[in-house]
């Protein structure tokens, strides 16, 4: 346990966390909605620093980041907890760990810890993932000064939740995110989530101004998400608001948590999703969750630039400069070739 950065306080004891959206206003010996973070006689702590409940070496392209440096490792770290209660969250057993359990276990590791153990397993990039880093800043800020030292990649895989002085404090150190756009409807953020629509909005018009890679992730859940008119609502804000180049990731929802009963997503409601992304001019539209649809096809000529199966990369055709081989046209990203770190 630490004190937490970005705070105020406030009169009678109170503080209010200026971390994420939710901006919590926290009574002395109370908790933010995340429940990690504690008012203490006035002073906000984080419970969760160092208090790593994974580490796992995973492939980029599991984050999802598929533009990226693909087939490079990410060494992936998270906290307990979360700032939203999605009822439908794949990994709710750690991320609602606070919640379900009121405990807050994990293994103690040092921010030099984690880099260290990143560089000996060859890894381009330290991912904060599975839980929302977000409400482990602290910690992932110390790490990621730490990895940016010693030549690493840093990596956000997050709800988009977070406050602009959050991300104006970590901006320098994050090299590229993934967030998920959950819906695109505000009613369903308040009704499933527990937030609201418009900040991951901001969100990700901040990190596209800051120059922070940038790839969308969309859970289509039935009946809950899958409007076509809804889908089509959200790639256009992708494509108008972030560029063309954007990738969108359409992930397949499995039964988990409170929502065991609804269905897995139906495959061609997948690819009629996959169809209004490209429709609205994405070139890069990518399906999820599924053993296909994940190979990058150059927007120009049509041929295949990187084959992937099972989350590895099977075949790398980019040229040296993000270039296609055939056509020549541009290929967005960062580090696409697999012989060159150019841009």
């Amino acid at each position: 346990m630490r004190e937490a950065m970005l705070y105020d306080r406030l009169p009678d004891g109170r503080v209010r966390c200026h971390l994420c959206a939710h901006r919590c206003v926290i009574a002395d010996g109370r908790k933010g909605i995340c429940q990690v973070r504690e008012n203490r006689d006035g002073t906000l702590h984080t419970l969760v620093y160092g208090r790593t409940i994974v580490q796992n070496i995973d492939p980029i392209e599991k984050k999802p980041l598929f533009h990226f440096y693909p087939g490079s490792t990410a060494y992936s770290i998270a906290t307990p907890g979360c700032n939203f209660r999605c009822r439908w969250c794949q990994n709710w057993r750690i991320s609602q760990m606070p919640r379900e359990g009121d405990i807050l276990s994990g293994t103690e590791a040092s921010p030099e810890e984690i880099v260290a153990a990143a560089r000996d397993a060859g890894c381009r990039s330290v991912a904060y993932t599975y839980t929302e880093p977000t409400i482990f800043f602290e910690y992932t800020y110390d790490t990621a000064r730490e990895a940016h030292a010693a030549g690493l990649e840093n990596l956000y895989v997050t709800n988009g939740y977070m406050t602009e002085e959050m991300l104006d404090t970590f901006h320098p150190y994050l090299s590229a995110a993934n967030v998920d756009l959950k819906a695109f409807r505000d009613s369903t953020y308040r009704r499933y989530v527990g937030g609201r629509l418009q900040p991951i909005l901001d969100t990700l018009k901040r990190m596209k101004a800051r120059g922070i890679w940038l790839e969308v992730t969309t859970l289509v859940i039935p009946d809950i998400n899958d409007d076509p008119a809804e889908l089509r609502d959200a790639a256009e804000f992708v494509a108008q608001e972030l560029g063309v180049d954007t990738p969108w990731h359409i992930s397949r929802f499995f039964p988990a948590y409170e929502m065991t009963e609804v269905p897995p997503t139906p495959i061609e409601k997948l690819r009629e999703a996959r169809e209004i992304g490209l429709e609205t001019g994405l070139r890069y539209v990518y399906i999820g969750n599924m053993p296909d649809d994940a190979d990058t096809i150059c927007h120009s000529c049509g041929r295949l630039l990187v084959r992937r199966s099972d989350m590895s990369v099977i075949e790398n055709r980019v040229a040296s400069g993000n270039r296609c081989p055939d056509c020549g046209a541009s290929v967005a990203g960062v580090g696409m070739a697999a012989d060159t770190d150019s841009e």
